[in-house]
């Protein structure tokens, strides 16, 4: 939570359609599941083949404690999903915001808690990263065996979990154009 003397962290509200109709608090928009909210996720894909995922702060306000994307984060007003993607992704893990991305699928989450409309992204690369303390408690690379022994034990967020099906079999050697090293 903000301290009392900033202002709280705005997001846009959008329709089934995505147009922006309004804007509200991050703490209302969590917590009141007709404010459908945006965001990014970026899956970052080692060049062998391996999925960097985060572990969330215990101090999140969603999920925490849970392996999740590697960057996630809302939208600001005004801001589209390539720009926010970009800027999470120099923000929680420390890549340049020239980090080749490819727009990948979309998720319309819908729960109890939020709803949001997720723009996922891939990105390849091995490194380094520098996390976000304040956000992210762990960073690492995860095997398909990893993951696929993981994913019955419920220690990745829900979203997570949906990406990584629809990941699965995604072409990630030729998603994403590479780096140079």
């Amino acid at each position: 939570m903000s301290p009392a003397n900033t202002i709280p962290e705005m997001f846009e509200i959008v329709d089934e359609a995505g147009k922006v109709i309004g804007v509200a608090p991050r703490r209302q928009c969590h917590g009141t599941p007709a404010l459908i909210h945006r965001s990014v996720h970026i899956i970052v894909i080692s060049r062998d083949g391996r999925i960097l995922l985060q572990k969330r702060s215990a101090d999140k306000d969603i999920q925490p404690g849970k392996w999740d994307t590697a960057v996630g984060g809302h939208l600001r007003p005004g801001e589209d999903y390539e720009a926010a993607a970009r800027r999470e992704l120099n923000e929680e893990i420390g890549l340049p915001a020239s980090t080749p991305l490819q727009a990948a699928f979309t998720l319309k989450v819908r729960n109890t808690i939020e709803s949001e409309n997720v723009q996922v992204f891939l990105a390849i690369s091995d490194g380094p990263f520098q996390r976000q303390a304040s956000e992210i408690d762990e960073l690492r690379f995860w095997t398909w065996p990893e993951i696929d022994a993981a994913l019955p034990t419920a220690v990745f967020t829900p979203i997570l979990a949906q990406e990584l099906v629809k990941l699965r079999g995604w072409p990630t050697h030729l998603a994403v154009p590479q780096s140079p090293t």
